[in-house]
């Protein structure tokens, strides 16, 4: 229900020989060139005394810093009461376990509620994204901001993971009541789920490397301990068919 009502003009931020526009064919045969998107949308809460503002694109190539602060004007605007970010990376993990939330947020009391609910704050040093280049300008500027970060087993590549997709959403909710309605993304994570099942079940090196990782997260091991990870093209493979599927059903 989320409505379209801004976006961020590419032209001085992206090179086009590296994200380079895409044609499609209309229904009505003609051609329309679309290039890489950064658009904000908003939902009304009829339920709450302030709307949603959702900001979905593509990271910049070129001047991050005048990128960051035509979002930061943005915020401030319309008046934004808080910056929350969501992302996903690679963690020692598996699919028969809840995914890991890390993430951080600059109002004690925020940051408290999350540490109630499990979330580990983040550690992580070392090379950012636009998302670090967000949050770092919010900072600077006295700004209350949030992000979660679900960790995704490395055994499953770029595949589209619902069940991240849940971790987040749900941790989300739990810590702004949102009040969202999570049902349809449940049941796509738990047919992801047995999707990842099925495609394991002839794989015998991948079930014990799995085993010995579950065993380690269950002791609390650290993810320096977590053996190479075998071979998993033909289980990746299977899972593109099967996403493949879902967007054709839906």
């Amino acid at each position: 229900s989320a409505q379209p009502f801004a976006s961020i003009d590419p032209e001085e931020f992206f090179d086009f020989t590296v994200a380079r526009p895409t044609v499609r064919v209309t229904e009505e045969g003609l051609r329309d060139l679309q290039w890489p998107p950064n658009r904000f949308f908003y939902h009304r809460r009829s339920d709450a005394d302030t709307d949603v503002v959702l900001f979905l694109g593509t990271e910049p190539h070129l001047k991050w810093r005048a990128f960051t602060a035509t979002v930061l004007d943005l915020f401030r605007r319309l008046d934004g009461s808080r910056l929350i970010t969501l992302g996903a990376l690679v963690a020692a993990t598996t699919h028969t376990r809840p995914p890991p939330i890390t993430g951080f947020a600059t109002e004690d009391d925020v940051q408290r509620r999350l540490e109630g609910l499990a979330a580990t704050r983040t550690r992580y040093e070392g090379p950012t994204g636009i998302v670090g280049t967000l949050h770092d300008a919010f900072r600077r500027a006295e700004l209350p901001a949030a992000s979660l970060w679900v960790g995704l087993p490395a055994y499953l590549g770029n595949v589209v993971n619902p069940r991240g997709a849940l971790a987040l959403l749900e941790m989300l909710d739990r810590l702004f009541a949102f009040g969202l309605d999570l049902t349809k993304l449940a049941a796509m994570s738990q047919a992801f789920t047995d999707q990842v099942n099925q495609a394991l079940e002839s794989n015998q090196e991948m079930k014990e490397y799995l085993a010995d990782l579950e065993r380690r997260i269950d002791a609390g091991i650290s993810e320096a301990g977590v053996l190479d990870l075998p071979p998993s093209g033909e289980i990746i493979s299977d899972l593109e068919d099967f996403l493949r599927q879902q967007r054709r059903d839906n």
